[in-house]
């Protein structure tokens, strides 16, 4: 696993390489893609010198008003920023405690949601409870050792998990992008940078979509899944994040269209309370 001096220069090269020229009035590079890093030194107002520094990871710890200029000259997104500003220490860090086991609170709404499918991450994507509907749409959580309740790992490791996602590579893609925001903002966690190293050199699939540093947190949105009893439907997916509880997200599940709505019914009705877990 590399170091958050590392990735910083290594994301702020990915960054500037997939830059255009053109988009800044620049005549186009011939051998090498993007920006140079002259051209970032004269956007961002800092010295070519600085960003050699950087992107050789020399060990520079940039200001806030730095890394706001870098994010600007290399047109960043929202996600990208928050992650940039996250590599550089500059963004305030929640001191408490990691979530590891689930608030009570949060156990029990997630049992009340019923009949909707939901569950409880915390930022490694450890799925920390969930309820009856959740276990019966997915997997049942309860049959695995807790050290495997972990949706990034089932997704690409279990057997029955592998094959449900219909746009596998995009929730894939979703997934990794998130545990790297997770990473950049906890960079002190060992059991996410134990996780992160098992995927790297236990799964190509990761080791590549992880080599390519995107940074997008995806709260909100479709998937399409293939369910061995239900068939193929559609679920929306709505993450929130407790005011009080903020390293917990709570992930609620819904049909998206009618057909999808009767054939979660179905299965839902089906679901045994017993699966689920005690808060």
């Amino acid at each position: 696993m590399t170091t958050p001096t590392a990735e910083l220069a290594a994301f702020l090269r990915t960054r500037r390489e997939r830059l255009d020229p053109r988009d800044f009035g620049l005549p186009p590079r011939r051998r090498t893609p993007g920006l140079r890093r002259e051209d970032v030194a004269e956007l961002a107002g800092i010295s070519v010198d600085y960003v050699v520094r950087l992107e050789q990871a020399r060990g520079l710890r940039p200001s806030a008003d730095v890394v706001e200029a870098l994010a600007e000259a290399l047109r960043l997104g929202p996600d990208e920023r928050a992650y940039l500003f996250d590599l550089t220490r500059q963004r305030p860090r929640d001191d408490g405690e990691l979530a590891t086991t689930a608030t009570p609170p949060l156990a029990r709404l997630v049992t009340d949601l019923s009949p909707l499918p939901a569950m409880l991450l915390n930022h490694r994507y450890d799925v920390l409870a969930w309820n009856a509907e959740m276990a019966r749409l997915l997997v049942d959580f309860g049959t695995l050792p807790p050290s495997r309740r972990n949706a990034m790992w089932l997704c690409l490791m279990h057997p029955r998990v592998r094959e449900f996602y219909v746009d596998r590579e995009t929730v894939v893609r979703e997934g990794i992008a998130h545990l790297r925001a997770a990473w950049a903002a906890h960079p002190d966690d060992r059991a996410l940078t134990g996780l992160i190293a098992e995927l790297t050199t236990g799964n190509a699939e990761f080791a590549r979509l992880w080599a390519e540093r995107d940074v997008k947190v995806n709260g909100r949105g479709r998937k399409v899944v293939r369910h061995p009893e239900a068939g193929v439907l559609t679920v929306q997916f709505e993450t929130l994040r407790p005011v009080q509880d903020p390293d917990q997200l709570l992930v609620i599940h819904r049909a998206a269209d009618e057909r999808s709505r009767a054939a979660l019914d179905r299965l839902t009705r089906a679901a045994a309370p017993a699966s689920a877990p005690t808060p």
